[in-house]
């Protein structure tokens, strides 16, 4: 069902927890099948120095979020919104067709910490 890639980033997830002072905290969810993802960043001239992230959900949900961490950790803000949810699933060698809704919202948590850090800037 899942490649190894995948199973790697399930059963080792990548920078899973909080960090306590984030600058930018992105929520999402899918109503359809109950999967939630939390991704938190640290930005220090405009660099994502930090991403971390939690989720409740399937195997997809955590390797796409556990991936999203790895893929957005260094890159600058531009770069990271950039990244798309079908780029998580190609770095993760693909997913099982019935898996991608799972795992099809980890960059959209991803880009609303940084539309959270972004807007508390403004302030």
């Amino acid at each position: 069902m899942y490649n190894d890639i995948a199973l790697d980033h399930i059963s080792d997830p990548r920078n899973a927890g909080e960090i306590k002072d984030a600058d930018g905290i992105g929520h999402i969810g899918n109503p359809a099948d109950g999967d939630r993802i939390t991704i938190y960043i640290k930005v220090n001239n405009d660099i994502l120095t930090d991403v971390m992230f939690k989720a409740f959900g399937c195997g997809a949900a955590i390797a796409a979020s556990s991936m999203i961490t790895v893929m957005a950790k260094g890159k600058t803000i531009d770069q990271a919104m950039a990244i798309s949810n079908e780029a998580v699933s190609e770095e993760l060698g693909g997913l099982p067709p019935q898996k991608l809704q799972c795992s099809n919202i980890a960059a959209d948590a991803l880009h609303n910490a940084i539309d959270d850090y972004r807007s508390k800037r403004l302030i």
